[in-house]
């Protein structure tokens, strides 16, 4: 088996394992349903409700493959809900008033800049500045939240815009929009790192940044670029949510959710350390800890059992993909 297909095999094993336990106990749960042109249903849910993760799980994929990492994803995502909503709204005092942007595009392109800043921000501390990539993105994970909360004046700020609300929680051909906008984030990026020299960069320079260097790759270019995708899939991931609420909440818009992106890119198989990713695996983590927290929430399990929970599945696929583990395999299939 190949290397590739061995990393994808354990998260694919549990996300099977939690849909056929749910096929069994959950009645209903592979149910689909249409109502007013759009499908409902549990599965529905589950990738629906993944999307944001998705998002995270993109850009942190290029930035771990880097050998880095960005802790204020779940911060940009806040900052980029509460300069839309504030765009809309305009609340007295907002120090974005002064901007002649009204139309949804323009929002949408205003608040992606600013997202897109912070990863530039990220980007030059670690890849010019040479701060360790925690310490760096520990800053604007801080930060970032207090920013959300001076553009808010500390309020949660909601609004009535149809067109916006439409991207976090309008439909198109039946699939919920945050669906297509994940698919259309993983089709486009996942061209452009695979069907260019950049993804082999970004390997190159998470697995040997000296030899990478002297054979001419740009590696500061490379890394910040990583954490500028990084950045906007954030605010990508913050417009989706302050859509479907309808509201900035510059205190719990993203919260902990850089944690769950970086367990996604674990358990997908890329390594912490750096150096070979896979998209796909992304995508099979962040849907496992979906498919799971919906499982147990549907169980009955508490909040706090639920985080129990969580961790040891996710410790059970990294514990099997670990190198011990692997060691012995490799041993048997070269006596075979």
């Amino acid at each position: 088996m190949k290397r590739l297909d061995a990393r994808l095999l354990w998260p694919l094993a549990a996300l099977g394992a939690v849909l056929a336990f749910n096929l069994v106990a959950t009645p209903g749960f592979f149910d689909l349903a249409v109502r007013d042109g759009r499908l409902y249903g549990s599965l529905v849910d589950v990738v629906n409700r993944a999307v944001p993760v998705l998002l995270l799980g993109f850009g942190m994929t290029l930035v771990i493959a880097t050998a880095g990492v960005d802790l204020s994803v779940g911060a940009v995502m806040a900052i980029a809900g509460a300069v839309a909503a504030c765009l809309i709204v305009r609340p007295e005092g907002c120090v974005l008033n002064a901007l002649p942007v009204h139309s949804l595009a323009g929002i949408v392109a205003v608040s992606l800049g600013v997202a897109l800043l912070c990863g530039v921000f990220n980007g030059l501390l670690v890849a010019v500045f040479r701060i360790q990539p925690i310490v760096a993105t520990l800053l604007l994970m801080v930060a970032g939240r207090g920013i959300a909360q001076l553009l808010t004046n500390g309020q949660i700020v909601t609004f009535q815009s149809p067109a916006f609300g439409a991207i976090g929680s309008g439909a198109t051909l039946g699939v919920p929009n945050p669906v297509w906008i994940a698919a259309c984030v993983f089709g486009v990026g996942g061209l452009l790192v695979r069907g260019t020299a950049y993804g082999m960069f970004v390997e190159a320079v998470g697995s040997n940044p000296v030899a990478s260097r002297l054979s001419g790759i740009d590696a500061r270019g490379v890394k910040m670029a990583a954490y500028a995708v990084c950045a906007v899939c954030a605010g990508i991931a913050g417009l989706i949510a302050a859509a479907d609420i309808r509201a900035a909440d510059a205190n719990n818009a993203g919260l902990y959710l850089e944690l769950d992106a970086i367990l996604a890119v674990s358990v997908g198989g890329t390594s912490l350390a750096g150096g070979r990713f896979s998209l796909v695996g992304t995508i099979l983590g962040a849907l496992l800890m979906q498919a799971l927290a919906t499982t147990i929430f549907t169980r009955g399990v508490s909040a706090e059992g639920t985080l129990v929970l969580k961790a040891l599945v996710v410790v059970a696929v990294c514990v099997l993909q670990s190198g011990p583990l692997k060691r012995p395999r490799r041993a048997e299939a070269r006596r075979a």
